[in-house]
């Protein structure tokens, strides 16, 4: 019944007039005793509530808040993110396996969309050294990052920033961003 309404209407408001009556025809198909009943549960009282309306707060269960301890204790520290950081990238670069275990399905797929080059290294060959410096976590993001500088055999330097997501178990290199 919507999807004949909605193909037969020709215009976008009378799709979305068409869309809005076969709601309608739904919820009258409903029972009453299935429709949502007032909180009774922090009721205000009889005078309070001629007065003016009380909101309605959602409050999730116990436990389950996004800033609980639970969910905070799981998440990456700067220390954790600097130590796999630096065995990630060792000296020269993450080897085949570390490639493969971890780095996100993000960024799999961005190094699929440039094959000619290393997007985990921003660079085309492998360098002589590398650094990672100190990480930085925004805990309101969940992401962590650091400043990498990669060192070539002809005396220059190149930066990037390795983004890990405080969040990822086992822990892996989410994106990394080449500077120009």
């Amino acid at each position: 019944m919507f999807r004949t309404a909605v193909l037969r209407s020709r215009g976008r408001g009378a799709g979305v007039l068409a869309l809005c009556t076969a709601g309608a025809a739904l919820l009258a198909l409903v029972a009453p005793s299935a429709w949502a009943a007032p909180s009774v549960q922090g009721a205000p009282s009889a005078r309070a509530a001629s007065a003016r309306p009380t909101p309605q707060v959602y409050e999730p269960p116990a436990g389950a808040q996004t800033g609980s301890g639970q969910t905070a204790a799981r998440r990456h520290t700067g220390p954790q993110i600097h130590r796999f950081l630096t065995w990630f990238y060792g000296a020269h670069g993450p080897d085949r396996r570390q490639r493969e275990h971890f780095v996100s399905d993000l960024l799999k797929r961005k190094q699929a969309q440039h094959p000619d080059r290393d997007v985990i290294l921003c660079a085309q060959n492998t360098p002589l050294d590398i650094e990672v410096g100190p990480v930085t976590t925004a805990q309101s993001a969940g992401f962590g990052w650091a400043t990498v500088t990669a060192y070539w055999a002809d005396g220059t330097a190149s930066t990037s920033t390795a983004y890990v997501a405080l969040d990822s178990h086992p822990i892996e290199l989410h994106d990394v961003v080449c500077a120009r």
